[in-house]
């Protein structure tokens, strides 16, 4: 039995939606804290990996390249940035000396902790415009995503 033609479309549709509230969402939240970033002399690239070192006790700099999508070298220069404004520091491994490890200083930990305040604060002021069942869906669709990427 051949399945229903606006059965098979909806998923894509509805991904599509997914897709246009997420990039709405990001864009929203990277509007809001571009000036509070750039006040700083934080980028955005900057701030995203503070973000994730946030979550790190440290990490190698070939870690920090995978996990950024950028080339070692390209990494180099922004932890040097950030290590220039304090937001993180060097430290040689224990287990060898040779091995540098970067990791995110009390400054850039506060920084961090200000933006996910900010963007908390937002998506408060935007939960709080909707009904019971809206936030319900929203909060359910959180926590699903959530279980499959994290």
């Amino acid at each position: 039995m051949k399945a229903n033609p606006s059965q098979e479309t909806r998923p894509f549709v509805d991904t599509n939606r997914l897709a246009d509230f997420v990039l709405f969402t990001q864009r929203s939240c990277i509007l809001n804290l571009s000036g509070k970033l750039n006040s700083g002399n934080v980028s955005f690239p900057q701030f995203f990996l503070l973000a994730y070192l946030s979550s790190e006790e440290y990490l190698t700099m070939s870690d920090i390249a995978k996990k950024m999508g950028h080339s070692t070298a390209a990494t180099t220069g922004l932890v040097d940035r950030l290590e220039k404004l304090g937001y993180v520091e060097r430290v040689h491994a224990a287990e060898d000396r040779r091995k540098i490890m970067v990791r995110i200083t009390h400054k850039g930990t506060e920084l961090v902790a200000q933006m996910r305040e900010e963007i908390a604060s937002n998506l408060s002021t935007l939960m709080a415009e909707m009904d019971e069942e809206e936030a319900e869906t929203v909060t359910h669709a959180d926590r699903a995503i959530a279980g499959k990427i994290l």
